[in-house]
């Protein structure tokens, strides 16, 4: 079975997925609480039935086109296989076009006018982010099917993906602390378990750093939902499909069988949290011969409580306590098992973050009056002078990237 990596890869029609339609809210602090509602829809089939189930705004393209002063390149937010993302404003009430720097501030996705299946990972986009609802999922506003155009308009997320605060250096983007990398691991482990839930079981397909927002307060919200997939019903254990992603976060069974579980995005989950803590990218060829590739090299690192600190980001030195460190690295490399059944489920990854979180606080509020001591340890990254990827992403802090060089690879289908 050959792999073929492609800068574009192709997203399978949602039309034939018999999702269970869900509408929930909630402070996503208890997936099951009774602060989130669930209300049923119909389950949406054809496009007409998409568009018609969900609430969005449809935006005309003349609105969007005066909301992003013409789609002018000094609005450009960021690039990717889609297409370019514009910042743009409109009024909260109307959501007609407003001056720049009043009223909302959205961001648009515009699609690259290439193809059908474009249009298929729009309407995929469509399709879930107009009817689920979660305080870490981006929020969709809206869309705009006219003519050949394909737009979507969603929240603006300020602090742009964490991919660029882990790896971009500059004024704009500093270190994430151990704290924010442990709140943003959080969030974006809350959205995943959300979407694994009983009442909606769809499987995000792609989550690696790009994919990662955040808000203001460094809140974490999933975004681009063009390869999400429904999950297995009945007595199925998987759904069989091509192989898609991103090369370096798909897991090692779905890349082998094009077998699909909510496993498989608990892996991509393992590889960017090993991304959080060690600021290392999971694919980097500027690094010395047998550290190109992350997860193989942490791996023998991650499962020793005393070389696990060879692994960590020397840029958090101080921050961590060695309890907390090594939960994290052991919470990783339980995520990364090659054996799916060794994977935690997510809620439980939630429940392991939650702990990490409270002793935070705990070490933090103690650590103002001068009681806790910090563990400072010897990390690769001090052995190579804090070597990182020379890769650079645009000039504008972002919600949505270029870094989008997707994995494809053809296998038997036993359906889409």
């Amino acid at each position: 079975m050959g792999i073929c990596l492609s800068s574009r890869i192709k997203a399978e029609s949602p039309g034939n997925t018999g999702w269970s339609s869900n509408y929930v809210c909630g402070d996503g602090k208890d997936m099951s609480s009774t602060s989130s509602k669930v209300s049923s829809v119909s389950v949406p089939r054809s496009e007409g039935e998409i568009l018609q189930s969900t609430n969005l705004k449809s935006f005309t393209f003349a609105n969007l086109k005066m909301a992003t002063r013409n789609f002018r390149p000094d609005s450009v937010l960021g690039e990717g296989g889609f297409g370019s993302v514009f910042k743009g404003w409109i009024d909260e009430n109307s959501f007609t076009a407003s001056k720049p720097g009043t009223g909302l501030v959205i961001a648009v996705k515009r699609l690259n006018q290439e193809g059908f299946q474009g249009h298929k990972e729009w309407l995929a986009e469509v399709n879930y982010l107009g009817q689920l609802h979660h305080p870490n999922l981006v929020k969709l506003i809206g869309y705009c099917l006219e003519d050949e155009h394909r737009l979507l308009v969603y929240e603006f997320m300020p602090r742009g993906s964490l991919e660029n605060h882990l790896f971009r250096r500059g004024s704009y983007f500093q270190p994430l602390s151990w704290s924010l990398r442990m709140k943003v691991a959080l969030g974006a482990a809350k959205g995943l378990a959300f979407l694994h839930s009983a009442e909606t079981k769809v499987i995000y397909r792609d989550f690696k750093t790009s994919n990662v927002l955040l808000d203001s307060n460094y809140n974490a919200k999933l975004s681009d939902f063009g390869l999400a997939k429904d999950g297995p019903t009945g007595d199925k254990s998987h759904v069989s499909t091509r192989v898609m992603g991103t090369y370096g976060y798909a897991a090692p069974e779905y890349l082998a069988t094009g077998h699909l579980t909510a496993k498989s995005d608990i892996y991509s989950f393992g590889v960017v949290l090993l991304e959080m803590l060690s600021g290392r990218r999971v694919v980097d060829k500027n690094r010395p011969s047998g550290e190109h590739n992350l997860v193989d090299w942490a791996k023998p690192y991650l499962a020793n409580k005393r070389k696990m600190f060879r692994v960590l980001d020397s840029r958090l030195e101080g921050q961590y306590s060695m309890e907390g460190a090594y939960k994290a690295a052991t919470l990783a490399l339980r995520c990364i098992s090659t054996e799916p059944k060794f994977r935690p489920r997510m809620s439980e990854v939630v429940l392991v973050l939650e702990q990490l979180q409270g002793s935070n606080e705990s070490e933090s509020n103690q650590n103002k009056t001068g009681n806790t001591p910090r563990i400072r340890r010897r990390s690769a990254n001090d052995a190579s002078g804090g070597r990182s990827s020379t890769h650079t992403l645009g000039h504008l802090p972002h919600p949505f990237t270029p870094e989008n060089q997707r994995l494809f690879q053809k296998s038997p289908e036993v359906g889409h």
